[in-house]
């Protein structure tokens, strides 16, 4: 009779997934422009979304930088973790729609009344395997599978964070780098100037108006030496954080953001539909997809489960004849479970599916908005950057014109040197702010790499 029964069983197995109660899944839209500038011109017909970030960050110590923190950051490794968490999670989830057999020997003895008595039993076996005639099993397996997606999608917008901090820090390092060689230069050109006006007081040639007025500038250079050269320090200990090593020194960027490669330029006409392809979003998306699936494991709660339990094997009251003709044995026990009264339990969790599918929609077009106003932020920027840094370079070389012309004037004894002071210290002004303005060009390139979600065809 038993030959009846497997083919029975494969019949039922076979009947397994054939109904999924998950609603068909529907990508919500967002209320975003179809584009944020007219035009879709891309450089070389690429995305931002399909150049890596070593293609983009161009300077090699930069990238070194990276690539280390890449390997050491702390954040990045428990993103890394959870995804091997998930990962496993899935792994158990997907075995339980598979069925478990097993093999089990035993034996027991007795004496009864002055008689004993041996069992001897072997038997291979299935081993509570549910039908999923409803898809329950199968909806919880999806579901663990877009969960461990979605934790992989928040890695990949983990590290194009992580590359773009690096590359911001570095930066600004530089910048910081610049802006205390200037004011170490300052202090080099007013001390002199200073000393001048002495030996010329001393002599009576020059005002103690003058000398006090050359001393406040030397004061001042100094108050900017000791400003910047501690935020060297802190940019220096914010990198070493970011890399999570200590950093060599010819990794570190030179004295001037003029000697850093200049990054890749980012084109800024594209169609908004490509932040579709950003990390965060897709992982908001593989989660409203295991939201939107969990209901379908709600619903097959109502309908009856069918479980399976079977076994074929031998048994014997000898062990010497435990294999032999006539000692075969076998067991099914199918057994159904039908939902009567459950106080609305199931009413109850199907009606938070929904709602935890309804905040899910809510969190995905949060997070393409989200994502659509931080390219229109940089892109904002961007539109008047290169306006800035042009009119920029113009004041700058106007201010060093009036500055060496006033200069001129004072020695010669046609100015007073308050004069020549008000000169210098719009040079001073009109530099440090060419170099703020210049960081503020290359950071915008990175924002706005990182916005789009570049940098995903190399890790």
């Amino acid at each position: 009779m038993s030959r009846f029964r497997w083919p029975l069983l494969a019949a039922l197995a076979l009947l397994s997934g054939c109904i999924n109660l998950a609603p068909t899944y529907e990508r919500p839209q967002a209320a975003v422009d179809e584009q944020w500038l007219p035009g879709t011109a891309v450089p070389n017909g690429q995305a931002a979304a399909d150049i890596s970030w070593q293609q983009f960050f161009t300077d090699p110590r930069l990238a070194h930088l990276q690539a280390l923190a890449l390997a050491n950051n702390r954040d990045l490794r428990v993103a890394t973790l959870n995804i091997e968490k998930a990962q496993a999670q899935y792994r158990i989830q997907r075995a339980a729609g598979l069925p478990a057999i097993d093999a089990s020997v035993s034996g027991s003895h007795s004496r009864t009344s002055g008689t004993t008595s041996h069992d001897y039993s072997a038997q291979l076996g299935l081993s509570s395997y549910e039908l999923d005639l409803f898809g329950r099993v199968q909806n919880l397996e999806d579901e663990a599978l877009e969960a461990y997606l979605s934790l992989a999608e928040t890695r990949r917008s983990t590290q194009i964070s992580l590359v773009a901090e690096v590359g911001i820090a570095w930066l600004t390092l530089a910048a910081d780098n610049e802006r205390l060689a200037l004011a170490r230069q300052t202090l080099v050109s007013q001390q002199a100037t200073y000393d001048l006006t002495q030996r010329s007081h001393a002599l009576g040639g020059a005002a103690g108006l003058a000398v006090s007025e050359a001393q406040t500038t030397v004061e001042s250079a100094k108050v900017d030496v000791g400003v910047y050269a501690s935020q060297v320090l802190q940019d220096q200990n914010a990198l070493r954080l970011l890399v999570g090593s200590a950093i060599p020194a010819q990794y570190l960027p030179g004295d001037s953001l003029q000697s850093v490669a200049m990054l890749v330029q980012v084109p800024g006409e594209l169609p908004s539909t490509l932040l579709q392809r950003r990390p965060d979003v897709l992982a908001a998306e593989h989660t409203l997809k295991s939201a939107n699936i969990d209901i379908g494991a709600a619903r097959a709660a109502f309908f009856p489960s069918i479980t399976l339990t079977a076994g074929a094997g031998s048994a014997s009251s000898s062990l010497s004849s435990l294999f032999s003709g006539g000692s075969g044995a076998w067991n099914f026990a199918p057994s159904i479970s039908l939902p009567i009264f459950d106080a609305g339990s199931h009413r109850a969790a199907l009606d938070s599916a929904k709602v935890a599918r309804d905040i899910e929609v809510q969190t995905y077009q949060k997070t393409l908005e989200t994502a659509f106003s931080e390219v229109a932020d940089a892109l904002a920027v961007r539109s008047t950057l290169d306006q800035r840094l042009a009119a920029q370079l113009a004041l700058t070389k106007a201010s060093r014109t009036s500055y060496e012309l006033s200069q001129a004037l004072y020695q010669g004894g046609s100015q007073s040197y308050l004069e020549a002071l008000v000169t210098q210290r719009s040079l001073y002004s009109a530099e440090q702010d060419l170099i703020t303005l210049r960081l503020a060009e290359q950071s915008n390139r990175v924002t706005l790499y990182k916005v789009l979600g570049g940098g995903w065809n190399a890790n």
